[in-house]
Formats: structure tokens, C-alpha cells, sequence
């Protein structure tokens, strides 16, 4: 299952989901509605009494409406609002101690093999037990949290493995659902908060007066046990098989089953429950069981038990993964001659483009510590600093190839920024400047969850004067675009938090000019040489629109459309609102008209990943042996 099945899969137990709770409503209904008989004493005489019924139908719906619209406003911005209320503070790279610091590597390693924006990381200082969560509605803005037990007890290995499984929740679908499912099940406790507020009233001026309301609040705390012991029920049939897939895939990313097998054998020695009154909300989200043992555990548990979860990542044979290609490396005969090169000299096709999104091979791990590990000190440590990551913002929009641009772009920004972030920006574009062009985009993956602790208004500002550096030029380059689009979108969960990704568009009818729009720039960026002719551009632009689905029903242009990148921006935008297959073929669509010729260039990989991160279907980057982190000499990208 790949990651767009994956997504299918999340929004169909949603659906499941909201079945479930619709049922568990019915039944909570029907509880209150004997309790309020038994109140007004018309049990057992009359059980039936259609007006009571609506009536306490009504305020039941309306009640657990109330709690859960409430919660899911709160939501909306995102999984720190989960983070905060378990206890987590966001962990600061200048003030995070050793483990902290190995903890926030381990992340940006797994993000930049990924292709995600790297994750804010949240550090529950008050748990001392061993566990973790990720939670947010996108990859783009995915936060992950650990308690200050798992940084003291585990090891490097054991630590990067309960983050690999938390990275497949991430790329899995699962954190928006998990979302989802806290603010339906606030609903249900709203009622048992109730009854724990009327329980507490009491009559002011005579015992008995005050009794049929506590009575009726103990009623409500029970009623509300029922939703509790179904909101229990409803986590446990939606987490447990998505807990064994997570730790596969812990494992395919790290090819190193030790890691988790020990973080389990610890598990079972020592405890994964938190002290935080949220942890019963969160619970489904968390690597291991955050709650207090019961009776009914077994049954109703979030989580497999850990001697089958040992089980099941002994099983994996790693020796065989390793001697055998992953999915992503297994060749299409019918596709044999688009190829692109990989690290180890191996060959990949579209379909293994589309196979890569949404995952992470050990090669693309080992890819990215390589990269993190041979960055300059100072580029290491500016995506850690604010002033820094800023600088390195505005000094990857400057231009190094014509001096004389570069001077006038440094002349307006002298304008609006102070002295000290200019004379900033221009030390980090000389180092900068020795880097491959295949590092720029890890560096602004690096460089967000700094820039995200500002304030909507400055990133705004960051994005205007990033753009202000383009407008400088006199011209708009395919790198400058990439910059401006990818910068935008992984500030969005800070610029507007509160905006949601819904699924506009369900057929390729609704998005058919978009698409062809996409692939026409694609197809004239990937035959931009001097010897391209018309002909190489309008094979390669029909190529892929053949890919897309219904093709034969479509209206196709002859020649690639023209267009600018403000209209190219705003189709990227409208295909972010497809459903999920459709974005799967976009995508293949897409690969195929840059593999046509069996060469990728620098402007086509980063063009193509900076579409399909768009569409938050995140691709790891491309290793091409050709394309390593010292600087080697590529042409230019030619400007529009």
C-alpha cells in the first residue's frame, strides 16, 4: 500500500469512525432518557414517552455537539494545541541540552530522507516514562512530542526507532484522523463533565431539593463511563493495525529492528503510562499504552500488547531486506528505459517516483546524515538561529551568478532589513554559493521550524521580502519560484493555522486545466538546452497527459500552453484541493514527462519535488551520484 492508498485508507475510516460515533450517541441517548424517567419518577409506569424522548434526544445531540464543534475549533490549529495540553514545551535548538539536541538531529535526519517539512519537536519535561506522539493535519504541519523519559532511558538506535514509527503516522494519514477522532470523543466527555458539575451542586436552602439534581449529575458521570468505555472502544478499533504498521515501517526505514525490539523490552520492564489528565483524550496517538492498566485492557487497549508487537518486529527478516530491492527499487518491464539515477548506481521509474512519495528507504536515511553531517558549521548552526535562519532565507534568493543583480538585490533589502541581517545574509550566501544546488531545498526544510516561531505578521514580512530579493532581478528564475512556493507553503501552519485542506475536487474533469498547465511547464523546463527542439517539448507534455486518467475523454492541446508562474501557482493551489488518487496520478504524470528522456536536471528534480511537496505528498530526494553535497558545475536554469 502506497502513500496515496494510504491516505484513501484514512479518509474511509473516518467515515467508519464517524459510524461508530453516531452509535455510541444512540446508545448514550438512550441511557439518559431511562435515567430522566427514573428522575421525574414515571419509571416503571410509562417507558415510553415519545416527547421526553425527542426532548432528551435534542439536548443529548446538542450537548455532545457543543463539545466536540468546541474541540475541533481548538484543533484547528493544529497538533501543538495537543502537544501544549499534555504538558510539552517546544524544544528550542539554543536551549535543548545533549538529549534534546540528539533528538531534534534524529528528527531533521528522518524529515530531509522523507521530503516533510521538519517537525516542531515537543518535550513532555514532567513525564518520566518512556513514550511519544505525533499529531497534526498534513505532513506540513506535523509536530512530534517525546517525554523526558524516552531521551533518559533509551539509546541512539532505540530513540530512532519509536521517531520512525512516529514518521509513519506522519506520512501514513494517520495524525488527521487521530485528530478527528479527539475532537468527536470531547463530545461524549462533555457529558460526563456535566454530570460532574451537577453532582457538585447543591440546594441552597433544602436537602432535598438539591437531590434529584445530584442524583441526576451521578447519572450523567455514569452515562458519560458509557461514552467513555465507548470512545475507549471506538480508539481501539481504529489504532491497533495502524500500531504494527508503524513499526514495520520503523524498521524498513532503519533496517534495524534492534532498535525497537529494545525500546519494547524496556517497555515491559518499566512504563509508558503519563500523569497528564489529557492522556485519556490523546491516548490512541501515543507510541505505547499512555494509560493506567484495567481489567478490560486486552480488550479495549489502543495498543497491541507488547509481546505481539515483539513478535511481529522479530519476524521481520532484515537480512532479506537488505539483500533485496525495496518496492522503490523494483522495475517496470513496460518502463524500463525512464530511468533516473540512484545513489548506488540502480535506475528508478515513474512508478517508483509515485512508490517514494509518503515513504522512507535506509538509503534516503543514510542519505540525509551524510548531507546533515557535511553541512559548514555555520549553515549547521543558522538554521538553529533566528537572525540565521532568516539570512539563510533571503541569501538562497539572492543571485550568484551575475554580481551586478546580486548588488542591487542587496541595496533593497539594505532598505527594509537592518545592517546587521544584510551583512548576515551575504556571509551565508558565500557559503551558500559552494554548496550543490541539491542542498538548497533540505537547507529550507532545516531552516522552518526556527522560522515558524515567529509571529503570522513576520512570516508574512519574510515571505514579502524573499519576494522583494526576486522582483530585484528584473527577472523570475525557476529556482526563485521553487524558493517562493515551498517558503509559502511550510509557513502556512504559522502565517494562517487555522486553514484546512478539504477535498474540493473528486474527478480530473474539475482540474483538467491545471494538470495540463503543470505538465507544460514541466515538459519546457526539462528540455530548456539550446538543442531542445518544439518536437522533444510536445512529446514529452503529451507523454504525461497521457498518464493522467480519462485522457482519451479529455480535450488535449497539440503544443504545451504557455503561461506564467503566477498561473502556475495558482493550479498547484487548486490541485491541492484533489482527492488523493487524483494527486497519485498528477504525480505519476508528472515523473513520466521528466523521466521521457532518461536525464533529470537540478531545475527538473527541484521542480518536480517542490510540486508534489506542494500537493503535501512529500518525496525524498533524489540520489543521483552526480549530485552530492560539494558543489559541482551545472548550467543555469534559464529565466522567464
Amino acid at each position: 500500500m502506497n502513500f496515496f492508498e494510504h491516505q484513501d485508507r484514512a479518509r474511509q475510516n473516518t467515515q467508519q469512525l464517524i459510524g461508530l460515533f453516531s452509535l455510541s450517541i444512540a446508545v448514550m441517548i438512550m441511557a439518559i432518557y431511562i435515567a430522566t424517567l427514573f428522575l421525574f419518577r414515571m419509571a416503571p409506569r410509562v417507558w415510553w414517552h415519545p416527547g421526553l424522548f425527542l426532548y432528551v434526544a435534542g439536548i443529548t445531540i446538542i450537548a455532545i455537539a457543543v463539545g466536540s464543534l468546541y474541540k475541533i475549533a481548538c484543533l484547528r490549529q493544529g497538533g501543538s494545541v495537543i502537544a501544549q495540553e499534555l504538558g510539552g514545551r517546544l524544544l528550542i535548538p539554543d536551549m535543548a541540552d545533549e538529549q534534546g539536541r540528539q533528538l531534534l538531529n534524529i528528527v531533521e535526519e528522518m524529515a530531509i530522507a522523507s521530503g516533510i517539512s521538519v517537525p516542531e519537536v515537543y518535550l513532555l519535561e514532567r513525564e518520566t516514562s518512556i513514550n511519544a506522539f505525533a499529531a497534526g493535519f498534513t505532513p506540513n504541519d506535523a509536530v512530534i512530542g517525546v517525554t523526558r523519559g524516552t531521551l533518559q532511558h533509551l539509546s541512539r538506535d532505540e530513540l530512532q526507532g519509536v521517531i520512525g514509527h512516529e514518521f509513519s503516522h506522519i506520512l501514513n494519514g494517520d495524525m488527521r484522523l487521530n485528530l478527528r477522532l479527539v475532537g468527536l470523543l470531547h463530545g461524549i466527555l462533555f457529558i460526563y463533565l456535566t454530570g460532574e458539575l451537577l453532582w457538585r451542586i447543591r440546594g441552597s436552602s433544602r436537602e432535598d431539593k438539591g437531590l434529584p439534581l445530584w442524583a441526576f449529575g451521578l447519572a450523567l458521570m455514569a452515562i458519560g463511563g458509557i461514552g467513555l468505555f465507548c470512545g475507549r472502544l471506538i480508539k481501539a478499533a481504529v489504532s491497533r493495525q495502524r500500531e504494527f504498521l508503524a513499526d514495520a515501517s520503523a524498521v524498513q526505514f532503519t533496517r534495524n529492528p534492534n532498535g525497537l525490539t529494545g525500546v519494547f523490552q524496556k517497555l515491559e520492564q518499566m512504563d509508558s503510562r503519563l500523569i497528564s489528565p489529557g492522556a485519556e483524550a490523546a491516548s490512541h496517538m501515543f507510541f505505547g499504552n499512555a494509560l493506567n492498566p484495567s481489567f478490560w485492557e486486552n480488550m479495549f487497549s489502543t495498543h497491541p500488547p507488547l509481546a505481539e508487537r515483539i513478535r511481529r518486529v522479530g519476524g521481520l527478516n532484515v537480512s532479506n531486506l537488505a539483500a533485496m530491492p525495496s518496492r522503490n527499487q523494483v522495475r517496470s518491464p513496460s518502463q524500463e528505459s525512464l530511468t533516473m539515477g540512484f545513489a548506488d548506481g540502480s535506475s528508478a521509474t515513474p512508478s517508483q517516483v509515485v512508490n517514494q512519495v509518503g515513504s522512507v528507504t535506509p538509503e534516503h536515511f543514510a542519505h540525509a546524515q551524510a548531507l546533515l553531517s557535511q553541512l559548514p558549521e555555520s549553515l549547521r548552526l543558522g538554521v538553529r538561529e533566528q537572525q540565521s535562519a532568516v539570512a539563510i532565507a533571503f541569501a538562497l534568493a539572492l543571485d550568484t551568478e551575475n554580481i551586478e543583480i546580486q548588488e542591487h538585490q542587496i541595496a533593497w533589502l539594505r532598505e527594509v532589513q537592518p545592517a546587521e541581517l544584510v551583512d548576515k545574509t551575504l556571509e551565508l550566501s558565500s557559503e551558500i554559493s559552494q554548496l550543490n544546488p541539491s542542498i538548497r531545498l533540505p537547507l529550507v526544510d532545516l531552516a522552518v521550524p526556527v522560522l515558524r516561531q515567529n509571529s503570522a505578521k513576520k512570516c508574512q514580512r519574510l515571505c514579502k521580502c524573499v519576494h522583494g530579493l526576486v522582483v530585484a532581478t528584473g527577472s523570475l528564475s525557476l529556482w526563485h519560484f521553487v524558493l517562493q512556493l515551498i517558503l509559502w507553503h511550510r509557513l502556512q501552519p504559522s502565517i494562517n493555522p487555522t486553514s484546512a485542506t478539504t477535498v474540493e475536487f473528486t474527478s480530473i474533469e474539475q482540474i483538467w486545466p491545471d494538470s495540463l498547465l503543470v505538465l507544460s511547464v514541466i515538459a519546457r523546463v526539462g528540455h530548456s538546452q539550446p538543442d531542445a527542439s518544439t518536437e522533444d517539448i510536445a512529446y514529452a507534455f503529451r507523454s504525461g497527459v497521457f498518464r493522467l486518467p480519462k485522457a482519451g475523454e479529455q480535450e488535449k492541446p497539440e503544443i504545451p500552453l504557455t503561461c506564467n508562474f503566477t498561473e502556475l501557482k495558482k493550479s498547484i493551489e487548486r490541485l491541492r484541493l484533489a482527492t488523493p488518487k487524483l494527486k497519485q496520478a498528477i504525480v505519476d504524470a508528472c515523473a513520466h514527462t521528466v523521466l521521457l528522456d532518461n536525464k533529470v536536471t537540478p531545475s527538473e528534480a527541484d521542480l518536480l519535488r517542490a510540486i508534489a511537496m506542494t500537493l503535501d505528498c512529500p518525496i525524498p530526494p533524489f540520489l543521483n551520484p552526480q549530485r552530492g553535497v560539494s558543489k559541482q558545475k551545472q548550467s543555469s536554469p534559464k529565466r522567464s
